[in-house]
C-alpha cells in the first residue's frame, strides 16, 4: 500500500463501558471526536482490541451501546477508508458482526503488513511470547467452541451483565495491574517480538495490550510499539509513510 501522501492511524484499549457505561461516555465522546480527525487523512485505521471492555455475539443479540463508535467507524468505512480490527482478550468472542454491518474485517491472530516497503507485524498481544500461562490457560478456556456454546444458553441480560462484573472486577483478564514498565527482559512481547526477528525480519512489531505507551529497539532496523490506552494516556500511533510516530490525543 502506497501512503506517501497520508496517514496509516492505530489505536488499542478503549475498553468502552468499563467501569460502567456513564463513566465510560466521555471517553467515547473523546474517542468519536479523535476519529472524526483522522478520516481528513487517514489511509487506512486499525483497531488493535479491547475496543469494548466485554463484547459478545450472539447468533441475533450483541450488547446495547456504543452507537457513537459504532456509527463513527460506519461513516469512515463507508468513505472507503479500510478499517481493520484485531480481537483483543476482552472482546475475543467477536464474530462477523463487524463484517457484516460495518464492512470491517476481524482478525483473531497477528496479521503482516507491507506499507512503503516497511514489514509490521500487527496484533492486540495477548497471550503472546513467553510466561502468562494463567491468561493462556484461561483463553483456551474462553474460546473453546463448547465453552462458548454453553455461554449462549445464558439469557443475554444474564449472560453480559455476568461478563460485564467479571471483566471489570478481574484484573487478570483487564491487565490493569501491569501499567508498569517491567524492563525489556519481563516485557513478554519485547521477547516475542526478538525472537520473530531470529526468522524474519520486521520493522515494526505494533501492539496493544499492556496499556502502556512503548516504543523500544529490538533489533538494528526493528522496533517494538504498544498503542498504549483510551483510559490514562489516550494514546494512538501514526505511521506516515516513512516513519512510526506515538502520539497523545489532547482535544
Amino acid at each position: 500500500m502506497n501512503v506517501a501522501d497520508t496517514k496509516i492511524y492505530f489505536a488499542s484499549d478503549q475498553h468502552f463501558g468499563a467501569p460502567t457505561p456513564e463513566l465510560s461516555f466521555p471517553r467515547e465522546q473523546k474517542f468519536v471526536a479523535w476519529l472524526d480527525e483522522i478520516k481528513k487523512d487517514a489511509t487506512a485505521l486499525f483497531l488493535l482490541g479491547d475496543l469494548f471492555d466485554f463484547w459478545f455475539e450472539y447468533k441475533t443479540v450483541v450488547p446495547k451501546g456504543f452507537v457513537r463508535v459504532l456509527g463513527k467507524l460506519a461513516e469512515i468505512r463507508d468513505s472507503g477508508i479500510p478499517v481493520y480490527f484485531f480481537v483483543g482478550n476482552h472482546d475475543l468472542w467477536m464474530s462477523d458482526y463487524f463484517e457484516k454491518e460495518l464492512n470491517i474485517p476481524v482478525y483473531h491472530t497477528t496479521k503482516e503488513f507491507t506499507f512503503n516497503d516497511k514489514h509490521f507485524l500487527i496484533g492486540h498481544g495477548d497471550g503472546l511470547g513467553p510466561g502468562d500461562k494463567g491468561y493462556k490457560r484461561m483463553k483456551k478456556v474462553f474460546t473453546n467452541p463448547f465453552s462458548k456454546w454453553l455461554f449462549r444458553w445464558l439469557h443475554p441480560d444474564l449472560g453480559v451483565k455476568l461478563a460485564q462484573h467479571l471483566s471489570v472486577k478481574n484484573k487478570l483478564i483487564s491487565g490493569a495491574e501491569d501499567v508498569r514498565f517491567l524492563g525489556e527482559d519481563n516485557e513478554w512481547l519485547v521477547q516475542y517480538s526478538k525472537r520473530k526477528l531470529e526468522t524474519k525480519h520486521y520493522d515494526y512489531f505494533v501492539f496493544g495490550h499492556r496499556h502502556l505507551p512503548m516504543t523500544i529497539k529490538v533489533g538494528e532496523n526493528a522496533t517494538y510499539i504498544n498503542l498504549g490506552d483510551w483510559i490514562g494516556y489516550f494514546t494512538y500511533g501514526v505511521f506516515d509513510g516513512t516513519t512510526f510516530e506515538l502520539k497523545e490525543y489532547k482535544s
